[in-house]
């Protein structure tokens, strides 16, 4: 194409070869002449509105000053004016270079929040792993509530303890969770008991009772609700039971109600997570013993009438021999 250009721009000109041709009259004239393009700083020089670099450090020890440290470029434009009839630059100005030394969003020295870590905590049978949390039942008039503690079994989901009162307080905290340890005959680091990060639970009272018992303690990520799924999961099946009612009128019926529901969770409720199994038998250690006979049922109906299971022999259900809050990424779902 070049050539092409070369050799009619010698017989019409080098405008009407380039228009014929549609090639670009900038990128000929840039061939033509290679020498001419020099570093746009060299030729134009420094723009005649670049701040110069005495002024660009005075307002950078300005806006770094105990002063003006907390305020907008705006407000430190017009102070400056009002007060010190100074001008160093425009606000804009002062944006681009509070920019480019990263003091944009904040030039005060502030308190950083901590990483929390992730909890990855794993239970291979029961009275290994717990978790308890405090919720609010609805009284009998508008902004009354009674404060329900619940502590669960992870790996059996059983409800080893529980306590309504009328307020969140880390002295009953302490006394369920002393309570049920020993109610279940808990050794001395055998347990490792999760919770959120409310006021009761990061109390010094309650790390105190668990440093006595050796216990570990964990705790959620601020704002993670997933972080303590196993409370969360009993609280919602509590709430959306068809006895739960609207309100309580006093906490002798809330007391009433919650005896009832963690009698039938315990020993009525046949759980998902757990084979279909209810949380006393795998808490009790029957869990082995009830599939193994729930499977010889089936085995029986199957092998005289295969036909209503389509030819498939049942399958055996084994209780997972893992629970986990917050499976580590590097584990795969079958180890």
């Amino acid at each position: 194409m070049l050539n092409s250009v070369k050799e009619l721009a010698q017989q019409i000109g080098s405008r009407a070869a380039c228009e014929a041709l549609g090639f670009p009259r900038a990128t000929w004239q840039r061939l033509k002449n290679p020498g001419i393009k020099k570093d746009r700083k060299e030729r134009l020089g420094s723009h005649p509105l670049i701040l110069d670099p005495a002024s660009r450090a005075r307002f950078l020890e300005v806006a770094g000053s105990p002063e003006y440290v907390d305020k907008a470029p705006p407000q430190i434009f017009f102070s400056l004016l009002d007060r010190c009839s100074i001008y160093i630059c425009s606000i804009r100005t002062m944006y681009r270079i509070l920019a480019q030394e990263a003091q944009l969003r904040e030039r005060r020295d502030q308190l950083r929040h901590p990483v929390y870590q992730r909890p990855e905590l794993l239970a291979t049978g029961a009275r290994q792993l717990w978790s308890w949390d405090i919720t609010k039942l609805r009284g009998p008039q508008k902004g009354n509530y009674f404060m329900l503690y619940v502590v669960i079994d992870v790996f059996s989901r059983y409800v080893v303890g529980w306590l309504l009162a009328t307020q969140e307080s880390d002295g009953l905290a302490q006394q369920l969770l002393e309570g049920c340890y020993h109610r279940e005959g808990v050794r001395p680091g055998q347990l490792t008991i999760h919770a959120d990060r409310g006021s009761a639970m990061t109390s010094l009272g309650v790390a105190g009772l668990l440093e006595r018992l050796d216990v570990r303690k964990s705790h959620s990520r601020p704002g993670v609700s997933d972080d303590n799924p196993y409370s969360e999961s009993q609280f919602r099946t509590m709430k959306y039971c068809p006895e739960y009612p609207d309100r309580f009128g006093s906490i002798e019926d809330a007391r009433e109600f919650c005896r009832a529901f963690f009698a039938w969770y315990n020993e009525q409720n046949y759980h998902s997570g757990i084979c279909w199994l209810t949380p006393a038998c795998v808490h009790r250690g029957q869990a082995e013993e009830i599939l193994a006979k729930r499977h010889a049922t089936l085995t029986a109906v199957y092998e005289n009438d295969p036909l209503r299971f389509r030819n498939r022999p049942p399958k055996l259900y084994v209780l997972p021999d893992k629970v986990w809050i917050n499976r580590p990424f590097s584990t795969s779902s079958g180890s």
